[in-house]
């Protein structure tokens, strides 16, 4: 009964805890916090200077014992303790907007599929070590998949792509449990990677994170542009040691990706080569849908689409997908309790 009443009036959260963004669903509010998965530190006195936005604009521009550092790589804990301030900054920042603070709230958190129970521990640890009262983990492409409105729970095949900062999640779902499935490490960030290696190789320009990234958005596809693109590509030249200034192509930066590109293909054309035929059959109807930051790359629909020959489309607002359906189980927690994972022994779904 006790247990019963905190969950009417604790203030409860779904978070989607990425590589590159966080986001927070307060539970009756919707998103309240989008926010780069970023966190500045003094290095001299391990004081914590900012968290999110205000430490992404420190990336590249701090003096050498301020570090801006992401907590989370390829989807999981790098970092325990920062990790652990950043998830206390977003619980915090959630009650701060109550004027009057309620019992600790209960968390669902967003993970990449197949990640390892040390892992899970991890999440659990640092999500309750930060103010949460019961934590509860959701694997990110079934809660892509609510987020997406898709019918998971009926007997038909659904197909997820969902492509983040650090990792690239596909799957088949059906009766409310993933079929077939498989992450791999390449994702959002391993293309702006490929745009960095790219400019050193060709032609010995050392560029930064933030300006890859821009660059990506501005000009990079998967599949070639109806308009020939060009843009200047600032950095430090790695031979004079000045700053210089390049022209690169949309080619360029398409040719750059390939092979990263190809890998997300080869998952997808695996899981579809594993999915029942049954399942099969409904996916070529309802075909592939597409969720994360990273399927927002030009043309990447249209790749897959080619590649698989099957229906490929771009989900509305793909960046929230994991959180909005993270979201719509913690409004409804007690119906929908078989999606979460088994997360915290200490936790219990009520």
């Amino acid at each position: 009964m006790f247990d019963n009443l905190l969950s009417k009036i604790s203030h409860d959260i779904a978070i989607d805890l990425g590589t590159a963004t966080s986001l927070v669903y307060v539970k009756e509010q919707g998103i309240v916090i989008h926010e780069p998965s970023v966190v500045a530190i003094n290095q001299k006195t391990g004081q914590i200077l900012a968290i999110g936005e205000e430490a992404k604009k420190m990336v590249g521009r701090t003096p050498a014992h301020i570090v801006a550092t992401r907590p989370l790589v390829n989807g999981v804990i790098s970092d325990f303790e920062v990790t652990e301030q950043m998830l206390k900054y977003f619980i915090e920042k959630v009650h701060k907007r109550r004027f009057i603070l309620g019992p600790r709230p209960r968390v669902i958190v967003g993970i990449p599929y197949g990640i390892t129970e040390v892992e899970k521990k991890a999440v659990c640890d640092a999500t309750r070590n930060a103010g949460a009262r019961e934590v509860f983990l959701i694997e990110e492409p079934m809660a892509a998949a609510m987020g997406s409105r898709m019918s998971i729970q009926d007997p038909g095949g659904n197909f997820i792509v969902d492509i983040g900062g650090g990792t690239t999640d596909v799957a088949v779902i059906s009766l409310g449990g993933i079929v077939t499935a498989r992450s791999l490490k390449v994702a959002g960030d391993r293309l702006n990677e490929d745009i960095i290696n790219f400019a050193q190789e060709e032609y010995n320009l050392l560029i930064g994170e933030r300006t890859a990234e821009e660059i990506k958005i501005a000009i990079g596809s998967a599949y070639p542009l109806n308009e020939r693109k060009e843009l200047p590509l600032r950095g430090r030249n790695l031979v004079t040691g000045l700053p210089e200034e390049v022209l690169v192509s949309d080619l360029e930066i398409k040719k750059a990706m390939e092979k990263s590109i190809k890998q997300i293909i080869i998952a997808i054309k695996t899981t579809i080569e594993e999915t029942p035929p049954e399942l099969l059959s409904d996916i070529m109807s309802k075909g592939i849908f597409l969720a994360g930051g990273g399927s927002l790359l030009k043309g990447l629909d249209i790749l897959i689409r080619e590649e698989t020959r099957i229906p490929t489309r771009l989900i509305e607002d793909p960046v929230t997908a994991v959180v909005r359906g993270a979201g719509m189980v913690l409004e409804n927690i007690d119906e929908l309790h078989e999606i979460l994972t088994d997360a915290d022994e200490t936790s219990p779904i009520r």
